[in-house]
């Protein structure tokens, strides 16, 4: 397990609100697409990053994490396993608290990597699952 319950909490909901979505496009098949739906519905700012810089829900996309011009906090990465450990690096690079790989997305090097670079991670899990699953646990627990 590559990110423990604990740490799915902090990247949710301590981290800061900005998620840059790296393989978002404006494609509705594709699971980001969906995903970056749900981040927006609790709250997050969700940023596309892909080589198309398209806006998607209403954010100005950009073609990489380079060129965003403003922090972001969480970097979710859509893209394939063997593409994922150079995102995870930029992420680094931006100054990001977190990197989240989605389900399917794996490299355990990249994941070493940001660990010892300070950053939080989760890898192979989906935010768009956890996100509600956290909120509906504070209800109860309220």
């Amino acid at each position: 397990m590559y990110g423990d319950e604990a740490t799915v909490r902090r990247i949710l909901t301590e981290l800061g609100d900005t998620w840059a979505v790296v393989g978002l496009s404006s494609n509705r098949q594709r699971a980001a697409y969906g995903v970056a739906a749900v981040l927006q519905r609790f709250g997050k700012r969700v940023v596309p990053v892909h080589p198309k810089a398209e806006t998607v829900h209403g954010e100005k996309g950009y073609a990489s994490l380079a060129d965003v011009p403003f922090d972001v906090d969480v970097v979710d990465v859509f893209v394939n396993s063997h593409l994922a450990g150079a995102v995870a690096d930029e992420a680094v690079t931006k100054g990001a608290k977190g990197v989240w790989f989605q389900l399917g997305v794996i490299d355990e090097a990249a994941y070493d990597r940001t660990r010892a670079a300070g950053l939080e991670m989760v890898m192979d899990r989906c935010p768009a699952i956890e996100i509600p699953r956290l909120s509906h646990h504070r209800v109860q627990e309220s």
